[in-house]
C-alpha cells in the first residue's frame, strides 16, 4: 500500500476558462501558494487532477483525500498593476482548489 487514502472520486468545482480568485489566506504551517497570487484573479487554463495534497504530505500526513489541482493563468498586470512595462506577459501557477474560489464571491 501507498498510504495514500482511496476515496470517492474528486470532481473538480472550476472548468478551464473560469474567472477564480486566489483566497487571501494566511494560515499558519507549510503552504504551496505563493503569495503573490493571494487575492489576485487568474482564469484556469487546465484542470490537473486529483492528486495529493502537498500542504498535508508535509506533514507526514499520506493518509488524506486527494485535492484536485489546476494550472491558473493571471496577467502580469494583475498580479503587479505599479509596474510600468507595457508587455501581456502571463504568469501559470499549479494551485490546489481549497485556494480557489470564483472570482465573483470576492469582489474587491
Amino acid at each position: 500500500m501507498s498510504g495514500i487514502a482511496t476515496q470517492e472520486p474528486v470532481r473538480p468545482r472550476f472548468p478551464p476558462g473560469a474567472l477564480v480568485r486566489v483566497r487571501a489566506w494566511d494560515p499558519p504551517g507549510h503552504v504551496r501558494t505563493p503569495f503573490y497570487t493571494r487575492g489576485h484573479v487568474g482564469e484556469i487554463v487546465q484542470v490537473i487532477g486529483p492528486m495529493p495534497n502537498p500542504e498535508e504530505m508535509a506533514y507526514g500526513r499520506t493518509d488524506r483525500p486527494p485535492v484536485v489541482v489546476y494550472r491558473v493563468r493571471f496577467s502580469r498586470r494583475e498580479l503587479w498593476p505599479e509596474d510600468p512595462d507595457p508587455h501581456p506577459d502571463t504568469v501559470v501557477v499549479d494551485l490546489c482548489e481549497h485556494w480557489l474560489e470564483p472570482a465573483e464571491e470576492g469582489a474587491r
